[in-house]
């Protein structure tokens, strides 16, 4: 049996999927559609081992201010709605403060979410853990961490969205690819009554 696991990039996720289902997409859903398109593709059963998501929580400034708690309350409740999923896990990084735009908004930087996930894909496949692996992204600097699991002998999906949202390069250095189109994110719609 193939075995699978997942890894999504979450401020990718905010730029390509959010806007196709008008909000946060169904997490759990987006793992099972993303397992059944490998499933249709790949001539044995696939098992999806993990889905592991990475992202940062909202910046906090010190005191925060009263958006900076209420985003943060938001995200503390999407962290725990994901501890709920099976097989899955949040990976978290953090927001670094680098001053103000001219605009008069933080100029906010994401750190260590490139490196924890690129650091993740190089020990799944090396450790021989799965046979496939789906990144659901579109910055070239995961280039390496695919070219790692091919040289281990695991087949790579990009999973992404149009052609102005992904790195020319990566799309060609991943073994198969496919477009996440309005059909796609459709079935990874919340439901009404979900939290």
């Amino acid at each position: 049996m193939a075995r699978l696991a997942i890894f999504i990039d979450g401020a990718y996720v905010e730029k390509v999927i959010r806007p196709l289902v008008g909000g946060r997409p169904d997490f759990g859903k987006l793992a099972e559609e993303i397992t059944n398109t490998v499933h249709e593709k790949t001539p044995e059963p696939v098992d999806r081992l993990r889905t592991l998501y990475y992202n940062c929580p909202p910046y906090q400034s010190n005191p925060p201010t009263e958006d900076e708690r209420n985003r943060y309350a938001g995200y503390r409740r999407f962290k725990e709605a994901l501890g709920y999923l099976e097989r899955f896990e949040l990976r978290e990084g953090r927001l670094a403060h680098r001053g103000m735009k001219s605009d008069g908004t933080p100029d906010l930087v994401q750190k260590r979410v490139d490196l924890l996930l690129g650091l993740d894909i190089a020990l799944y496949s090396g450790k021989q853990q799965v046979s496939h692996i789906v990144l659901v992204a579109g910055d070239s600097d995961f280039i390496p961490a695919i070219s790692v699991a091919k040289a281990e002998g695991v087949s790579t999906w990009l999973f992404h969205g149009p052609v102005n949202t992904y790195h020319r390069d990566l799309w060609r250095e991943a073994d198969e690819r496919c477009e996440i189109t309005q059909d796609f994110a459709d079935k990874c719609r919340l439901d009404s009554n979900s939290h």
